[in-house]
């Protein structure tokens, strides 16, 4: 028995799902190749945001064969990297957006439904309590957005993929009438919110590969 639950051996124990889930593993795996084939977006854009949920998702084997994969499409680590950098500005965006809950936690009056696009009105305070802390976030998510390697609108595009992944509606919201703006289209932001779907479904399933090891030690 490792001490080590990270170890790319333990994959090999997916080998067994064949024997154990058949029918769920074919329907995984054509769930998986639909979603990562040619579309409105590229298998490389794909495999990009395939790398980038899997740093929301945090699993190391998806990072690893996304960014395997994804490498093989062309894409660069500079392209790689500014990718994470927009994961990192979207995670720090939903916290700072749900700061409003706080402004309603504390005012009596306030209606009963959490998600209000109006909350947003409220981080105003956020900026008047912590105003510094507030001006780097700020400055530091547009850069993460700003144009580089990747275009502004695949950000966009990524970001609206990353929004869904840690389930912020008001990252969603944001993020889609940017990319909107921008000349994304419905199919492109469909495609990417199915990508996020598989690479959710897909670190359960990597993951199995431990439960598997863990039963057998």
């Amino acid at each position: 028995m490792t001490n080590n639950l990270y170890e790319k051996g333990n994959l090999k124990n997916l080998s067994k799902l064949k024997e154990l889930a058949p029918e769920q593993l074919e329907a995984f795996s054509d769930f998986n190749t639909a979603v990562m084939t040619d579309g409105a977006l590229s298998k490389k854009e794909k495999e990009i945001i395939a790398v980038a949920i899997a740093h929301v998702t945090e699993c190391p084997y998806c990072i690893d064969s996304h960014t395997r994969r994804a490498k093989a499409e062309g894409a660069l680590l500079e392209e790689l990297v500014e990718a994470i950098f927009v994961v990192a500005g979207v995670e720090a965006g939903g916290v700072v957006t749900h700061s409003t809950h706080i402004q309603n936690a504390m005012d009596a009056e306030a209606e009963d439904s959490l998600y209000r696009r109006s909350n947003l009105k409220n981080l105003s305070q956020l900026n008047k309590f912590a105003p510094e802390g507030f001006k780097g976030y700020s400055t530091f998510s547009r850069t993460a957005m700003k144009k580089g390697k990747l275009s502004g609108k695949f950000k966009e595009i990524i970001a609206v993929a990353v929004a869904h992944a840690t389930q912020c509606p008001y990252c969603i919201d944001v993020h889609t009438k940017n990319a909107m703006k921008l000349g994304c289209t419905n199919e492109e932001l469909a495609e990417a919110v199915m990508v996020t779907s598989a690479l959710l479904a897909g670190g359960a399933y990597a993951h199995i590969a431990n439960l598997i090891q863990s039963y057998g030690d």
